[in-house]
């Protein structure tokens, strides 16, 4: 039996709860390549950044540069809505279909690499003469076998609005006096996700909380959800919900709304937002700084970019990431991503610096980033973030305390390992 043959098992177990109704992309065509060469092949791209408003245009006239570059292959954007992304996508590849190329977030990215629904890049991607960002990229091997490379990487930062709190805060403690002191009327000191609708928003929140405090998920080969440094990082979260200091009820599209219009305060967002955020309200002035909890660690929104297991153009696909990957193109794609940094090392220009002073600041976070998965359990990711979301918004609702919450999410998540 082949390597590949028990992960392909796998696929059923993982896929099989995804929804089968979702439609399938054009993309993948007649025969498969021999040549390391691409040949003439119009290959599709899914990503969810081509969506995007204020960054979607500029990733397609990167699409639309790389298409004028040569006339060997054509790259068309798959179109995908974006609440239900991976889910739609992992089902296609799940079964044979799918585009070829996948701009994935970590979670879907760790079912696909597992189920092997994705090409293997080991012989092709040289991450030395790359000099790809050693911190970020090693997250995107499974199993010893490298699947993707990174397309964007976006750090976890305090967004906060320097009208409204003038010096951004440095510990915890000044963190919850800000928002206390800025809460008003109908101005808030703070936002955050706090909705099973937004399961995936408040993963993402309380990533930041768990890791800032100490705690993780997981240590590798146990999970670790109960552990008192993750409780002290959730009832850190429930200490500012519970000080009345957030919109509550309100989802994300809401209250950055209410940010860009000087609403609110602070909100611990990506740097992948810093364009949504200047275009939603270019007058607005905000700044960017370190999460000032007590571990200088945070959540960081990788997302890797791959070629699919059924692309019968995987040479083609290749062609594009290879030249996505080239000084000048790593380049212009940072400068559509706007806070995000790319695979290798890329200076900032000028112009991008003039327009957000902070930039620097969030670069530097990119050492002490970490995915949003749950390290060693990345398949169960998805899973296990419902069963810890679901506890965690039982006890701000006054169901239980935050300790019992975590104690029943871990019952829960390792009968579902096991």
């Amino acid at each position: 039996m082949s390597f590949r043959s028990p992960r392909r098992a796998r696929a059923v177990s993982v896929l099989a709860a995804v929804a089968i109704g979702a439609g399938v992309l054009a993309g993948c065509s007649s025969s498969p390549e021999k040549s390391s060469s691409p040949q003439p092949a119009t290959i599709t791209f899914a990503a969810s950044t081509l969506g995007d408003p204020g960054r979607g245009p500029g990733l397609q006239k990167l699409i639309d540069e790389y298409n004028a570059s040569q006339k060997t292959v054509t790259v068309q954007p798959a179109s995908v809505p974006y609440p239900t992304f991976g889910q739609t996508v992992l089902t296609q590849m799940g079964g044979g279909e799918g585009p070829d190329l996948v701009r994935f977030d970590m979670p879907e990215f760790s079912t696909a690499a597992s189920s092997a629904l994705l090409e293997p890049l080991d012989d092709k991607i040289d991450a030395s003469k790359l000099k790809l960002i050693e911190g970020p990229d090693k997250y995107l091997s499974v199993d010893g076998h490298r699947y993707g490379v990174i397309f964007e990487n976006a750090n976890y930062g305090m967004f906060y609005n320097k009208d409204l709190i003038p010096q951004a805060p440095t510990t915890f403690d000044e963190f919850v006096q800000a928002a206390k002191t800025t809460t008003n009327g109908d101005t808030y000191g703070l936002a955050f996700r706090q909705t099973q609708a937004e399961e995936a928003g408040v993963w993402q929140d309380i990533f930041n909380y768990v890791l800032g405090f100490g705690g993780d998920w997981s240590d590798g080969k146990k999970l670790t959800i109960d552990s008192p440094k993750v409780v002290e990082g959730l009832e850190a979260y429930k200490k500012l919900y519970d000080a009345n200091v957030i919109p509550k009820g309100a989802d994300a599209a809401t209250f950055r709304k209410m940010f860009a219009n000087g609403k609110v305060g602070m909100e611990l967002n990506n740097g992948g937002y810093v364009t949504a955020t200047k275009s939603a309200n270019p007058a607005l002035n905000f700044s960017v700084a370190r999460i000032p909890f007590p571990e200088k660690k945070q959540g960081a929104l990788l997302a890797p970019i791959v070629i699919n297991a059924n692309s019968k153009h995987k040479d083609a696909a290749l062609d594009f990431i290879q030249w996505l990957l080239k000084p000048e193109q790593q380049v212009k794609l940072q400068e559509v991503l706007g806070a995000s940094s790319v695979a290798t090392p890329t200076e900032r220009s000028a112009e991008s610096l003039q327009k957000y002073p902070f930039l620097p600041e969030l670069d530097k976070l990119t050492d002490s980033g970490v995915p949003q998965i749950v390290n060693g359990f990345g398949p169960h990711t998805a899973d296990i973030r419902h069963i810890v979301v679901t506890e965690v918004l039982s006890s701000l609702q006054g169901q239980q305390d935050m300790k019992t919450a975590m104690e029943k999410a871990q019952k829960q998540a390792e009968e579902l390992v096991r």
